[in-house]
């Protein structure tokens, strides 16, 4: 079987049993603690919880069966976080970055016998692995070391059945295990359970007792192929167990695993081989394409240490790294992550590095690894839609960074060379052990903030020539970094809300949420339940402030990027304006209170009633922007793909501003189709719709976004049906209302994250007829009408560049005569201060001339040493309040003696400036000062 027929197979076996096949879930996960989707169970999790119900509509695409019981194949990243296995890629046939997770799943449905024999049925009967080939491994716990729950013997019962009708003695096939390898918790609390695992003995003796001796014990030759979990209790805070109410089945099987073994052993049929990983189907595309480009070949060697590596040891570490690394970029970055400085876009930074590092070991220049798209596309694009769907964009994507730090690479290899040698003789008369020889911490700083180099980057290239880093210097500079950057940070000062004040009382119904009534009205009555001094509620706002707390509202509180609501609060017959709206950590709306007004503020009582108005007008400027942006998203994703992703947002009265994942400066024309296209969705006048939802049951294509924390019922706001994302701002009823936008900047705010602003509604017209009044004045002057007026201005252009041109050859024409002019006024060189060496057939020029720019009298300075020939030029020239110097030394001058860089050291000195430079050319200056005017005349 090929490894597309091994997984197809696995498909087909389980959804004749009943199972939904579902589609992957994105390695971008939904759960903010995981950097990557690391395992088949993670979008599974919400079920497990008992936070949402099992349904086939939630899976796209998905053949119908039973609720409750799914199959699929899930992407997996580990490579960072708990699970992190980029280091021991390459130097094994065994781990990976990116791989591929087979799985079952009951939610509720069937539970151990069922899983554990179609475990074996698929393995033994469809595969045809030799069963006698098989450990299980079942949980026991050991009480002296606090192991939880009891011995699984409905596990033992189910195992010892099937090996004994397999003719197999349940003795030496069953093994037990402790918490360690056979107990899976979510985490400290939460659905855990016991797992029974499935080994498989690939040694060339099929001998059972030596293939048990190896069982749970790292071997390559015997290794964990299945493993059943039964999430069936509840962790509970206090250490207990209970059981849960519904009992569930997750299994995870390596693919890769899989498949490599299958072709490793011939179809499970010859065990001579050493097991590979690598020796799927999966990898021969990548090989061949590497092979091909660099000449090398890859033979399978693995290496017993990790430094002094041979030369076939190396090559075939980079090849399994370079294979690997293509599949984990191309599937994240199909996902949406994308290099960058932080979190897990950094750690997609550094998994291209690394690859692009060891490419550089197989001789391979930058602008190799996109070409590996192209075969990780063939192999995996027919399952995974996306990577077919996206490989231009993820080739650009590579193709940006590979440039980017591929400028860097030679000069960070360089330096990593010439601190490795410096080591390596430091510690060569008395150190012999890789420890003791050590690239300093200094070094490994510098390749990481001046060449990109992360540290683990470093390390391996250490451990390659024998050496540590270290490590305790770099975090010590990386921490002197930090406090540079935290204190040029602006001091964030945020409103203690919790703390009572000064009228009033704080008790626990003045910490009750604000009722948020904004989104149906723009006036409200409400009760006063609490007045708030404070030094600011709001970031890098360190000034006094007011404000007042109410039971409900309908001002919106600064929150996703829209600010907050202004208008006007009534108490009795007290009016006062409201500047801002934030909110504090209980969710209470604090409504900040004019300056002028805070001393009608000091009357209130709580428990007063009072009527609060929002400003109309600035909150429909708001929300016209807010609806905006979503459009202007929708857009982008249209024009740019869709790994588009917001990362941050700004809506006021005046603009709008939209931070976003992307990795190079938009070209003009894509920023015109977004804004023709978002101008369009605005004629058609599209209805807005908002509503609320349990988070599991919002519509598929629903954008939500990493790090936004949702809870169980959320807020879609739906434009069109073409835009969905959830979102608590307000927004306008019809996109016709929003009027028009228009683009007016787009630039980078940080690496792989750019800012489009924008303008929308009235701001946006008002910009037009700004503009289009400056265009008519422009054209005014240029005598053009607006559809002439570029061809005007380049007539313009074009007739000054001619003119400069020639004002140019006059003025090398007028230098080449002042040139002469200074060279039949040069006198002999006074030789008192140089070296005794002659000087008679040397000459010197020295004096003030006039020309147009210091690069001017740098020119003129090297025509006059040409035509004077051997000898010492110094000549300056006043530009306004400035003046500048040059000097020119011959070869002989200089052999004399004299240097340019201390003549002009000297001659700046003189007129109260600085300057310097090499022996034959020196540039410097000063003020036109009396200094000046002094030596001026001196000459």
């Amino acid at each position: 079987m090929t490894s597309a027929e091994i997984r197809q197979s696995f498909f087909d076996f389980f959804a004749q049993r009943g199972h939904t096949i579902v589609p992957s879930a994105p390695l971008l996960p939904s759960s903010p603690g995981l950097l990557f989707t690391n395992a088949g169970m993670n979008q599974f999790v919400p079920i497990f919880l008992g936070e949402a119900e099992p349904r086939v509509s939630q899976w796209a695409g998905a053949r119908p069966a039973r609720d409750t019981r799914a199959a699929d194949t899930q992407k997996c990243i580990r490579a960072g976080g708990k699970h992190n296995d980029l280091e021991d890629v390459g130097f094994d046939t065994y781990h990976h970055t990116f791989f591929e997770m087979l799985g079952n799943w009951s939610f509720g449905d069937y539970f151990k016998a069922d899983s554990l024999r179609w475990g074996w049925e698929l393995l033994t009967q469809v595969w045809g692995i030799p069963a006698k080939r098989l450990f299980a491994t079942i949980y026991a716990p050991d009480k002296a070391q606090g192991d939880p729950a009891d011995f699984d013997q409905e596990a033992y019962d189910i195992w010892a059945e099937i090996f004994k009708n397999a003719g197999l003695d349940p003795a030496l096939h069953i093994v037990h295990g402790g918490k360690k390898d056979n107990f899976w918790m979510m985490g400290e609390t939460g659905p855990c359970g016991p797992c029974s695992e499935l080994h498989f003995n690939l040694l060339p003796d099929d001998d059972e007792a030596a293939g048990r001796a190896l069982v749970n014990r790292d071997s390559p030759r015997c290794i964990e192929i299945w493993n059943h979990v039964f999430i069936q209790f509840n962790a509970n805070a206090d250490g207990s167990f209970a059981p849960l109410a519904a009992k569930h089945v997750d299994t995870g099987m390596g693919f890769e695993r899989v498949a490599g073994l299958y072709a490793t052993t011939r179809g499970f049929t010859d065990f001579t081989a050493e097991p590979s990983n690598y020796a799927a189907d999966l990898f021969a595309p990548l090989f061949a394409e590497i092979a091909a480009r660099s000449g090398k070949h890859y033979a399978g060697t693995v290496p017993a240490r990790r430094d002094h590596l041979s030369e076939q040891e190396q090559i075939d570490v980079a090849f399994r790294v370079l294979a690997d690394h293509a599949r984990c970029l191309t599937c994240a970055i199909a996902d949406g992550i994308m290099p960058g400085n932080e979190g897990r876009n950094y750690v997609i930074r550094r998994i291209l590095r690394r690859g692009i590092l060891y490419g550089a070991k197989l001789g391979l220049k930058t602008g190799f690894f996109e070409k590996l798209v192209a075969p990780v596309v063939a192999s995996l694009g027919p399952v995974f839609k996306e990577v077919a769907e996206q490989e231009k964009i993820i080739c650009r994507i590579i193709r940006s960074e590979e440039e980017s730090f591929g400028r860097t690479l030679e000069r960070g290899l360089t330096l990593f060379n010439r601190a490795a040698g410096n080591a390596e003789a430091q510690a060569a008369p008395h150190a012999e052990s890789a420890h003791a020889k050590k690239l300093s911490g200094e070094a490994a700083f510098e390749l990481y903030d001046t060449y990109g180099f992360p540290l683990d980057m470093t390390q391996l290239l250490a451990t390659e020539r024998g050496l540590s880093v270290d490590t305790q210097k770099f975090e010590a500079l990386m921490e002197q970094q930090r406090e540079r950057a935290r204190a040029a940070q602006k001091k964030e000062i945020v409103v203690a809300a919790t703390e009572g004040s000064e009228t009033g009382t704080a008790n626990a119904a003045a910490l009750t949420p604000t009722r948020f009534v904004g989104y149906t009205q723009l006036d409200a009555s409400a009760t006063l339940v609490e007045l708030i001094r404070s030094e600011g509620a709001k970031k890098a706002d360190t000034t006094a402030a007011t404000y007042l707390v109410f039971d409900q509202s309908p001002f919106y509180a600064e929150m996703g990027g829209q600010v907050g609501d202004t208008g006007k609060v009534t108490i009795g017959k007290e009016t006062l304006r409201i500047t801002d709206t934030v909110k504090d950590g209980n969710d209470r709306h604090l409504h900040r209170i004019h300056t002028d007004d805070t001393a009608a503020a000091d009357a209130l009582t709580v428990g007063n009633s009072a009527t609060l108005s929002v400003d109309a007008e600035a909150r429909a400027a708001i929300t016209r922007h807010h609806t905006a942006a979503h459009l202007v998203h929708w857009a982008l994703r249209q024009v740019l793909g869709p790994h588009v992703r917001q990362a941050g947002s700004s809506n006021t009265t005046q603009r709008l501003r939209f931070d976003f994942s992307h990795f190079e400066a938009m070209r003009p024309e894509e920023l015109r189709e977004v804004e023709r296209l978002v101008n369009a969705r605005i004629l058609e006048n599209a209805e807005v719709q908002a509503y609320e939802t349990e988070f599991d049951k919002k519509p598929a294509d629903t954008l939500a976004f990493f790090g936004d924390k949702y809870g169980h019922i959320v807020r879609v706001v739906d434009t069109g049906g073409f835009s969905r994302e959830l979102c608590g701002g307000t927004h306008v009823t019809r996109t016709g209302e929003i009027g028009l936008i228009k683009l007016v900047g787009e630039s980078a705010i940080a690496a792989g994250t750019r800012r489009i602003e924008a303008v929308a509604g009235q701001a946006a017209y008002d910009l037009v007829a700004t503009e289009e009044a400056a265009l008519r004045a422009l054209c005014a002057r240029l005598g053009a009408s607006p559809s002439d007026a570029l061809a005007r201005l380049d007539a313009l252009l074009d007739t000054q560049k001619e003119l400069e041109r020639k004002l140019k050859s006059f003025s090398q024409k007028a230098a080449a005569g002042l040139a002469d002019e200074l060279t039949a006024k040069a006198q002999p060189l006074d030789a008192a201060n140089a070296a005794a060496e002659p000087t008679a057939a040397l000459k010197r020029v020295i004096a003030v001339v006039e020309v147009e720019s210091p690069e001017a009298l740098r020119t003129l300075g090297s025509q006059v040493l040409a035509k004077l020939g051997e000898g010492v030029v110094q000549l300056g020239a006043a530009f306004g309040e400035k003046a500048t110097v040059v000097a020119f030394c011959s070869p002989a001058a200089i052999a004399a003696g004299y240097q340019a860089g201390k003549l002009v050291a000297a001659l700046s000195a003189q007129i109260g400036g600085k300057g310097g430079g090499k022996p034959d050319f020196a540039m410097g200056g000063g003020a036109v000062s009396d200094r000046w005017h002094s030596w001026r005349a001196s000459l």
